[in-house]
């Protein structure tokens, strides 16, 4: 493999930290100035946007190993510069912040993604640990910066002990892992664990290092978290957690379990991590009211289903797996869009906030049903190809049970997503208003999103194509 030079390949993550320091030096200014603010940040995203692109070619190893530059961890640096794009477009009435820390916001949002483009990257184990701390802890202190102190501190402190719970175990279990194998790198432990799989010690180091991935993804046990998280955060921040860190988490465990495949006791163990997870979230979100809790019990359900391609092994299930956290970045970042934009004060919206949506913000009301008919599974859209490639990957590998408890859950997920729907199109207001005030720029976001669900579930073969070349440069 021809190895790129070290400019081009670390490109994206030296931009972002030039990003990072140039709102570190406006958060030490007198006077907070949020519109400067908002506009330098879209700015700034967008051209890391392209530069991400641009170096979508680059290969080669850093850092004496420990870090690998490769089309797999390329193309999900595209996605996180991408999903921050779009979290940074919808901060232009950033209520939920107080508009003295827009400075400190937008630092820790783009460190944060520089932290996740770093995770992508890391093949290494104490390069992964690092940089899953790192964008750790900017998560904790975006969820407190709340403008309701109150509820921002409450839900950031319940992050945060949960996050370090998971990270004291992991941290531990890899102790364990190098303790009993040698072994720090991916490659090595992916040569290592067929032989050393048996082993007592090893299996329970491989198991407790995984917390922090379990976390991350908001699986269970590990998901008591994200309810309390994206109900106490500033509705941003909780778009951001629900796509682009929930995008990296997946892309980190395509890459740390391929080094773990073919181990029947992690296999079973995770498969049943999968059923409870995705069985619970749905049952869970059924009993929601507040909109943002029912979207972090629908995303813990969806860390279920793609746990399902994860255990389905080399091939056809990480390409699943690669097509899902596409489809799911569009879908969430849709659904927190209509979020956003109907809770005009920052405020945290009802699913009875929506009624009449249809007639005050038509567009945004059909994006809704849109994004909400895919999260659901249903064709022609994104998310029902996603789903397709996850179950049939796992069907072939002879996970049968576990697609057939994954269909049931879906179908359970059909009410609390029709409930939404129903609010928007057939519940009246309890006191009509005016229209929502929507932007051009917003609808024509809304509409492109529309296109991009439904072109990714009626033509897929050129995402596949790239899931596929991206898979193919893993372990």
């Amino acid at each position: 493999m021809m190895t790129s030079s070290f400019l081009f390949c670390f490109a994206p993550e030296l931009y972002y930290v030039l990003c990072a320091l140039i709102f570190l030096g406006l958060s030490l200014g007198a006077t907070a100035r949020p519109e400067r603010d908002y506009r330098l940040s879209v700015f700034l995203a967008g051209i890391g946007l392209f530069i991400c692109l641009s170096c979508v070619g680059a290969k080669g190893t850093l850092f004496a190993g420990a870090y690998r530059v490769d089309l797999f961890s390329q193309i999900f640096k595209v996605l996180l510069a991408f999903g921050l794009f779009l979290v940074l477009f919808v901060c232009s009435e950033l209520e939920g912040i107080a508009r003295r820390h827009h400075s400190e916001f937008y630092l820790l949002l783009f460190t944060c993604t520089l932290a996740l483009m770093m995770l992508v990257s890391g093949v290494h184990l104490l390069s992964i640990y690092v940089a899953l701390e790192l964008s750790s802890y900017c998560l904790y202190i975006l969820v407190a910066l709340r403008k309701e102190r109150s509820v921002g501190m409450a839900a950031g402190l319940k992050y945060f002990l949960v996050g370090i719970s998971a990270s004291a175990m992991m941290l531990f279990g890899l102790g364990i892992l190098y303790g009993t194998t040698g072994a720090l790198y991916l490659s090595d432990l992916a040569r290592l664990m067929p032989a050393a799989a048996a082993r007592p010690a090893v299996m329970v180091g491989l198991v407790l290092s995984l917390a922090g991935f379990l976390f991350k993804m908001a699986l269970c046990p590990f998901h008591i978290w994200a309810p309390d998280v994206y109900q106490g955060g500033a509705n941003q921040v909780s778009a951001y957690i629900a796509t682009v860190s929930k995008v990296a988490a997946a892309a980190v465990l395509v890459r740390v379990l391929s080094a773990g495949a073919g181990n029947a006791y992690l296999t079973h163990a995770l498969g049943f991590l999968s059923v409870v997870t995705m069985t619970l979230g749905n049952l869970a979100a059924i009993a929601q009211k507040d909109l943002k809790r029912l979207l972090a019990y629908s995303s813990i359900a969806h860390a279920g289903y793609i746990l399902i391609g994860l255990l389905s092994g080399q091939g056809a299930g990480q390409v699943g797996v690669i097509f899902y956290a596409v489809s799911l970045l569009l879908m969430k970042f849709t659904v927190f869009l209509v979020v956003i934009k109907v809770a005009v004060r920052g405020e945290n919206p009802r699913i009875g906030d929506l009624a009449g949506l249809h007639r005050r913000a038509p567009v945004l009301a059909l994006a809704l049903m849109v994004s909400l008919f895919s999260l659901a599974g249903l064709p022609p859209f994104i998310g029902f190809t996603a789903k397709f490639l996850v179950f049939t990957a796992a069907m072939e590998a002879g996970f049968f049970g576990l697609v057939l408890v994954a269909m049931i859950n879906v179908v359970i997920s059909l009410y609390y997503y029709l409930q939404v729907l129903k609010a928007a199109y057939f519940l009246p207001e309890e006191t009509p208003g005016a229209a929502l005030r929507i932007t051009p720029a917003t609808q024509g976001a809304a509409i492109a999103l529309i296109l991009l669900m439904i072109g990714g579930g009626l033509f897929p073969a050129g995402l596949l194509h790239v899931a596929r070349a991206a898979a193919g440069t893993l372990l």
